[in-house]
C-alpha cells in the first residue's frame, strides 16, 4: 500500500466536525481503529497486539483514541502510587544527594531500555511503556530491606502470607489504588498486570526467557511465593531484562558518590573488557547484545558471555556495595524501624474505632485507613501491611518520631 489509510481517507476527517469535548461517533471510532490495526499489522509476529489482549478483569468498552495498553499507563502515570516512587528508596535510603538514583529514575531507566531494545524487535512499545512505568508501583520503603522487613513482619504473624514488591504492585493496581473518589482499583489489562507481577529483576540465573503465553489469570492473581514465571509476552520477558540493566551500572555510579567505594578497580578486567568501565558503556553492550541474539525469536536471550560478565558485575554490586557495612549498619536500622511502625499499627487494629479518635496523627490516620480499606474483609496483618508499603522514605521516618521520639 503506497498511501497510509490517513492519506487515504483524509477528505473524512477533514469532514468530521470539531467539538471541544471527547469525540464520541462512530465514524471517528472506526477510523482511528483501522489507524492502529494498520499499525500493529506491522509489528513482529511475534508482538503482542493491542486487538488481541485478553482484556480486563471488569469489562469496559475499548477507548476510541488510545490503545488498551496506552489507557493503562495512562492509569498508572496519573496514579498516587506512581507519584510517590520519587520518594522512595532504589538503593541508598533517603538520600540526601540529588543525584543519587530515586525509585521513580529506575522506574524510567527502565522504561527507556525496555523500548529501545522493543523497537528494535519490533514488539509493542505501547504494552512494553505500560509494564515498565508500573512495574515497581508497589515497592515498599527503603527498597528491598524495606521489603525483607514487611515479609518479616508479615509470616511473625501468619507464615502463610508474604510480601514481595511484585505481587504488592499487583495489589496496588487492583485493590488499593483509588482511580475515582470511592473506587478503588485502576482495572488495567491482563498482559500488563501479568508484565508487572512476572517483571522480577532479581532473578539472576536466566539468559534466556521465553513467554508462557498460556498463562492463567489464577496464576497471575495467586503468584507463589519466590514464583519466578516468566511473562505471558515478549514485552514482559524485555522489561523483566531491562530492569536488570537498568540498575548494574547505576547503583556503582551512585555507591561512588555515596563514598562506599572508590577508584576504578571495582570491576575485573575480564568483566571491564567485555562490558566497559561506565554505567552508559554497559547498557550499550547489554542493549545490543540481547537485541543482536533476539532478532526474530519468540524469547529474549542475551549471549552466554555478556550473561556471565553481567552476573560477574552483580556479584561484585552485592560483595562490594550491597553488602558494605555503611550499608548493612543502616539497613538494621530499617528494621527496627519497619518493625516498630508495625507493632504499633497491629496493637491499632485491636480497636479501630478508639484509634481513630487518638490524639496521635499517626494512629489516628491508620485507623481511618483500616477502617475504610478497599477490601475490608482481607486480614487485618494485611491492611496494616498495606499502610507501611504505601510510604515513602520520608513519610516512614516522620511517623516514627511521631510514635517514639520523645
Amino acid at each position: 500500500m503506497s498511501d497510509s489509510l490517513f492519506d487515504l481517507y483524509s477528505n473524512e476527517f477533514a469532514s468530521v466536525d470539531f467539538e471541544p469535548r471527547l469525540i464520541r461517533n462512530e465514524r471517528d471510532a472506526e477510523m482511528l481503529a483501522l489507524l492502529r490495526e494498520e499499525r500493529e499489522s506491522t509489528l513482529s509476529a511475534y508482538a503482542q497486539k493491542s486487538s488481541e489482549s485478553r482484556g480486563r478483569l471488569k469489562y469496559e468498552a475499548p477507548a476510541i483514541i488510545r490503545s488498551c495498553y496506552e489507557r493503562d499507563m495512562g492509569r498508572i502515570i496519573f496514579s498516587q502510587a506512581f507519584r510517590r516512587l520519587r520518594h522512595k528508596t532504589q538503593v541508598f535510603f533517603n538520600p540526601t544527594n540529588d543525584h543519587i538514583c530515586s525509585r521513580i529514575e529506575h522506574v524510567i531507566y527502565v522504561n527507556y531500555i525496555s523500548t529501545i531494545i522493543g523497537r528494535a524487535l519490533n514488539l509493542n512499545i505501547e504494552l512494553i511503556q505500560a509494564i515498565a512505568m508500573g512495574h515497581d508501583i508497589g515497592h515498599a520503603p527503603f527498597g528491598h530491606t524495606g521489603e525483607r522487613a514487611l515479609n518479616k513482619c508479615i509470616k511473625s504473624v501468619d507464615p502463610k502470607l508474604y510480601f514481595e514488591h511484585e505481587v504488592h504492585s499487583l495489589r496496588v493496581i487492583d485493590v488499593l489504588e483509588e482511580r475515582r473518589p470511592g473506587e478503588y482499583g485502576l482495572n488495567l489489562s491482563f498482559e500488563v498486570r501479568d508484565g508487572i507481577v512476572a517483571h522480577c529483576g532479581e532473578t539472576y540465573n536466566e539468559y534466556t526467557l521465553s513467554p508462557l503465553r498460556d498463562k492463567t489469570e489464577q496464576q497471575i492473581s495467586a503468584k507463589p511465593e519466590k514464583d519466578r514465571t516468566a511473562p505471558a509476552t515478549l514485552e514482559g520477558c524485555v522489561v523483566r531484562f531491562a530492569d536488570k540493566i537498568a540498575y548494574v551500572g547505576r547503583d556503582v555510579e551512585d555507591a561512588r558518590r555515596a563514598g562506599i567505594i572508590g577508584g576504578s578497580d571495582f570491576l575485573p578486567d575480564a568483566v571491564k573488557n567485555r562490558l566497559g568501565e561506565t554505567n552508559s558503556e554497559t547498557i550499550n553492550t547489554l542493549v545490543g547484545d540481547i537485541i543482536h541474539s533476539s532478532i526474530d525469536a519468540d524469547r529474549i536471550t542475551m549471549s552466554e558471555g555478556n550473561f556471565k560478565a553481567m552476573n560477574e558485575f552483580l556479584t561484585k554490586n552485592f560483595e562490594e556495595i550491597y553488602s558494605a557495612p555503611k550499608i548493612k549498619t543502616y539497613e538494621q536500622t530499617i528494621y527496627i524501624l519497619i518493625e516498630a511502625l508495625f507493632d504499633a499499627f497491629m496493637e491499632c487494629t485491636e480497636d479501630l474505632e478508639k484509634y481513630s479518635r487518638s490524639e496521635n496523627q499517626v494512629l489516628r490516620s491508620f485507623a481511618k485507613f483500616a477502617l475504610n480499606h478497599p477490601q475490608p474483609e482481607c486480614p487485618m496483618v494485611q491492611k496494616v501491611v498495606d499502610y507501611i508499603a504505601g510510604m515513602t522514605d520520608t513519610f516512614a521516618n516522620s511517623c516514627f518520631d511521631a510514635l517514639y521520639k520523645v
